[in-house]
């Protein structure tokens, strides 16, 4: 559900750019005042392991579609939503420079959708509700279910009313809206379930990690198995389970599909859109997560193999620099952090 800069228009792209990045400051400042230094490398591995998941599209049965993971509601189980919002930021903007997955202009609202839903809505209003910090697993797996649903389909109908609002593509919004939704809860089924599988799988490695209103200092205790075990899951994820991924297109490209016959719609010529896609050109050096065009992962052709290597660098490629970036924000976040109780004092 990453939108193409095709769709958006200037307006709406630097519009929803500002509000993002409001709400990552607003993120930031929270996280000053409750932070817990032992849940940056934590915010890192998770932010790859994320990574890595959204580059495994699984097919949708009798669709000729497919979906992936979103990540927001996972990583505000285990950080809470500040620290989850700015992690997925984080994700979204590497895939966005370096592997052109999302348009620049379209970043504001790439984050807007995947993160504000899971992180603000989906987790206080439906998984804390049903599963909270509870070891239940028949819990956890109803509350992630029903939470991934509302979420991705508030994200769904938010790839929507962007479209409509920026007025530079003839979609419908009532035909647009009524494929949009039904696709993304067919792929929301799938995810909701997938991730309350890890859920269940990271709480049985350890218990007390899960975010209550803040982190304490025993739940940090025997960290170091928690990272180990979901980073090794990231780099086994993003290096091999990659070349598995469905080649159907996602959500959004099969509904685009559906009503206008092509999956990608031409790019606008406004001179913003025309800038942004030669600095995207000039910055991303895995497009696509591939070493050139995306070609056919069919093992029969010959450059099957050059495409799945290219997936594997990009997806440890990817993980490290999700990694690298979110722990410098936590690094920026805890040097103010201490400023800041430093002035108070």
């Amino acid at each position: 559900m990453h939108m193409a800069d095709a769709l958006i228009s200037p307006a709406v792209g630097i519009g929803f750019w500002a509000a993002s990045i409001s709400v990552i400051a607003l993120c930031a400042n929270k996280l000053k005042n409750t932070f817990n230094d032992k849940i940056i490398p934590l915010m890192g591995v998770m932010g790859a392991f994320i990574f890595a998941g959204q580059m495994i599209n699984f097919t949708i049965p009798a669709t000729g579609s497919s979906g992936h993971i979103g990540g927001g509601l996972l990583l505000t189980i285990i950080l809470g939503p500040w620290a989850a919002f700015i992690t997925i930021s984080s994700v979204l903007f590497v895939q966005a420079l370096f592997f052109a997955d999302g348009g620049l202009l379209a970043l504001g609202c790439n984050i807007w959708n995947l993160g504000i839903y899971p992180c603000f809505i989906a987790y206080p209003l439906i998984y804390k509700l049903i599963a909270g910090n509870s070891s239940n697993n028949k819990n956890i797996m109803i509350g992630s279910v029903l939470g991934v649903i509302l979420g991705l389909e508030l994200g769904a109908f938010s790839v929507v009313s962007e479209t409509v609002l920026s007025g530079i593509t003839e979609l419908p919004f009532l035909t647009f809206t009524g494929i949009m939704l039904p696709i993304h809860l067919l792929i929301a089924l799938v995810e909701g379930t997938v991730k309350g599988a890890i859920i269940i799988y990271v709480k049985n490695i350890q218990p007390d990690l899960f975010y209550a209103e803040n982190h304490s200092d025993n739940a940090f205790l025997n960290l170091k198995k928690a990272l180990i075990s979901i980073g090794v899951l990231a780099l086994i994820t993003g290096g091999i389970f990659s070349w598995f991924a469905s080649t159907h297109p996602d959500g959004l490209e099969w509904s685009l599909g559906k009503i206008s016959g092509q999956e990608e719609l031409p790019p606008k010529e406004t001179e913003l859109h025309k800038n942004l896609s030669r600095l995207q050109e000039k910055t991303a050096f895995l497009p696509d997560y591939s070493f050139g065009k995306q070609e056919s992962r069919e093992p029969e052709n010959a450059s099957w193999l050059a495409v799945s290597g290219g997936t594997s660098v990009s997806g440890i490629i990817g993980g490290i620099f999700s990694l690298g970036l979110t722990i410098l924000i936590g690094i920026v976040i805890k040097f103010f952090r201490k400023r800041n109780l430093v002035n108070t004092q």
